[in-house]
């Protein structure tokens, strides 16, 4: 087994070709299975092979793009789930943002934050008001509820305003470090909620408990958005932006300034990074990812209430991170993934199958022990097995390295390089 993976290793034709009969086998049986959570389970876990593939990076880009944008939503269109299977994707890819998000400030930055789901607040609320009447309690001009076309430029506006509060957050909490950095922005996020849940008085904003209902659907070019399948790739392409971004930064300047921060703040400041500035930025990007996913999480489910936005969805955001290895954006991604899918739809399916046996009377199941109330005991024991075995993540971040030779003979043909130039002007002249 060991030679035969080996020889894989270096072979890429032979990794291509057993990829796609892979791809082509289990988009086949989503296609036929009609309902198979196996099946769309198996698809997805091809985009996992890719990334371990030792092809080009543009190359794995081009053909997860293939897979996501064509291969499964016309896999999954066969069947009776379809919308099911595109409402589990759109979820996992708002959740991946966010994530990623919080991968600035957690996994880069290394700045604690529970209250991160305040942003994804700020942003589901900045559209939920003014895509329904709310809007016209409060704002003097204008007609409300606004068109579903307004919907383009509150993304941008969501993303903006939740970068402010990001920054707003940020500059009490500077000289906060550790544990007290965690309780302060686990309060941060709890005034949100609460603000939002009251500010129905004097002046009805929010609609308190009530909520927000009826918010107007996205539309483009006079097709209204309302279906996960139309929402998905909405959310694919402001995942790819995100990614995109987050990598860019990741390799940068700012990148590398935020790392330097999470190792030690003393030295970072002693080589000249400006720790307010630096920190405030990340607090800034990350609550800007959220927000514009916010915005899109209220378009989609078309309604808003505080409930959403409780510090149980903060910590399974940062369970996501922790899990899938904090500064590892491949690994944020699939820790993500791995989280979603489990709450929406592998344990929801066994505890649906489970149900199923005890009322065919197939087994007895204690109501102490019933399947609903179990699955978040199970959510947690898997996390747990996770952190065990796999402390440092799914993906660890891997730090970029350097052969000390290679640079050693790059930096003596720099040195010498000017020599030799001179000399042959000399030798012109």
């Amino acid at each position: 087994m060991k030679k035969i993976m080996s020889r894989l290793e270096g072979n890429k034709k032979a990794q291509i070709i057993l990829f796609f009969i892979y791809v082509i086998a289990t988009s086949g049986s989503l296609m036929l299975a009609q309902k198979s959570v196996v099946a769309f389970l198996l698809l997805l876990f091809s985009l996992l092979l890719l990334y371990f593939m030792s092809l080009s990076t543009k190359l794995k880009w081009l053909i997860a793009g293939v897979i996501l944008i064509v291969l499964l939503p016309f896999s999954a269109s066969q069947g009776p789930a379809y919308e099911s299977y595109m409402e589990v994707s759109t979820l996992v890819g708002i959740y991946i943002a966010m994530a990623l998000g919080l991968n600035i400030v957690v996994g880069l930055a290394g700045l604690l934050d529970l209250g991160f789901v305040a942003f994804f607040a700020v942003g589901a609320y900045t559209y939920g008001i003014f895509a329904t009447n709310q809007a016209a309690n409060f704002m003097p001009f204008g007609t409300y509820p606004l068109s579903g076309e307004s919907f383009w430029f509150f993304i941008i506006a969501g993303c903006l305003i939740a970068a402010l509060f990001g920054v707003l957050l940020g500059i009490p909490v500077l000289r906060v470090k550790g544990d007290y950095l965690a309780i302060v922005t686990l309060g941060f996020g709890e005034i949100i909620r609460i603000v939002f849940n009251n500010l129905d008085k004097p002046i009805n904003i929010t609609n308190g408990a009530m909520g927000l209902s009826s918010v107007t659907p996205p539309s483009i070019f006079g097709i209204n958005l309302v279906y996960p399948s139309q929402f998905y790739y909405v959310v694919l392409v402001i995942l790819g932006a995100v990614i995109f971004i987050v990598r860019r930064f990741e390799y940068s300047k700012v990148g590398r300034s935020w790392k330097a921060v999470r190792e030690n703040e003393i030295a970072a400041q002693a080589m000249g990074i400006h720790l307010v500035r630096t920190k405030l930025l990340a607090f800034a990007i990350g609550a800007s990812f959220s927000g514009m996913m916010g915005v899109v999480f209220a378009a989609k489910q078309t309604f808003v209430d505080p409930t959403s936005f409780t510090l149980l969805e903060s910590i399974t955001i940062l369970v996501m991170v922790i899990l899938g290895g904090m500064g590892s954006v491949p690994g944020v991604i699939l820790g993500a993934a791995v989280v979603t899918i489990l709450n929406l739809q592998v344990l929801t399916e066994l505890t649906d199958w489970f149900n199923q046996l005890s009322l065919n009377g197939v087994i007895s199941i204690p109501d102490a022990l019933s399947p609903a109330k179990m699955q978040r005991f199970i959510f947690g024991g898997l996390l747990i097995l996770f952190a065990l075995y796999r402390s440092q993540g799914l993906l660890p971040a891997k730090q970029p390295t350097f052969d000390l030779k290679e640079l050693k003979e790059e930096a003596e043909e720099e040195e010498i390089q000017p020599v030799i130039s001179t000399a042959e002007k000399n030798v012109n002249l």
